[in-house]
C-alpha cells in the first residue's frame, strides 16, 4: 500500500494559516515548511544587530525588520522569514496586510547548525533573484564571524568577512555599519582564527 501525497496548499491558505496563528512557516510550490525555534544566542545576536541598525536609521527613511516581517521572492515564490531585513526608501508589500515584504535591500541571517547549509546555499540563492537585494550578510553563533556579500553592478556579489572584535562590516547600500563586539555584546563565543 502507498501512503496518499500530502496535498498542496494554495498561497491564499498558507497567507491565512500565517495571518492567523502565532507559529511561522516558510512556504513554496504549494509545501509548507515550520521554521526552527532559535537558541538564546541566536536571540541575543538578532537583538544586538538589530538594535544597532535601529539607532543608526533613526533619523533616516530606512526600515529595519526583525524576524516577523515574511519576505516574498516573487520570481521563485518563496515566502520566508530572514532574522533581520532593511528597505531604504518606500517598502513594497504583496498586499494591503503590509506583512509580506517584496523590495528588502539588506537580509541578515544569523547561522544556527540545523540551517546553515539552507541559508547559504538554496535560500542565497532564492534571495539573489530579488532585484532590490544589495547586500547578504550572514552571522555565526559559533564563533565571532561575519560573511558580508555586496552584489556588484555586473550582477556578480563581492565577498568579505571579519573575525576581529574591532572589526566593521560597512553596509554601503544602506550606509550603516555594524562593529563584531557590538554584534556579539554579551555572548561568550570564541574569536574564528
Amino acid at each position: 500500500m502507498t501512503a496518499k501525497p500530502k496535498p498542496l496548499i494554495t498561497i491564499e491558505e498558507y497567507l491565512a494559516q500565517e495571518r492567523s496563528g502565532n507559529i511561522r512557516n516558510e512556504y513554496f510550490g504549494g509545501d509548507v515548511f515550520a521554521m526552527a525555534g532559535g537558541s538564546e544566542t541566536h536571540n541575543l545576536i538578532a537583538g544586538n544587530t538589530y538594535a544597532s541598525l535601529h539607532a543608526q536609521f533613526r533619523q533616516r527613511p530606512c526600515r529595519v525588520y526583525p524576524s516577523d516581517m515574511r519576505v516574498k521572492i516573487s520570481q521563485s515564490g518563496l515566502y520566508t522569514y530572514p532574522d533581520i531585513s532593511i528597505v531604504c526608501g518606500q517598502p513594497q508589500f504583496e498586499d494591503d496586510h503590509r506583512d509580506t515584504l517584496l523590495n528588502p535591500m539588506v537580509i541578515i541571517e544569523v547561522l544556527s547548525p540545523s540551517t546553515e547549509s539552507y541559508d547559504r546555499g538554496k535560500k542565497f540563492q532564492n534571495y539573489r533573484m530579488i532585484q532590490a537585494l544589495q547586500e547578504y550578510l550572514l552571522i555565526s553563533q559559533d564563533t565571532r564571524h561575519m560573511e558580508h556579500y555586496v552584489r556588484q553592478p555586473d550582477n556578480h556579489w563581492l565577498f568579505s568577512e571579519v573575525s576581529g572584535a574591532d572589526d566593521t562590516i560597512l553596509m554601503p547600500s544602506v550606509e550603516s555599519r555594524l562593529t563584531v563586539s557590538d554584534v556579539y555584546e554579551k555572548i561568550d563565543v570564541s574569536f574564528h582564527e
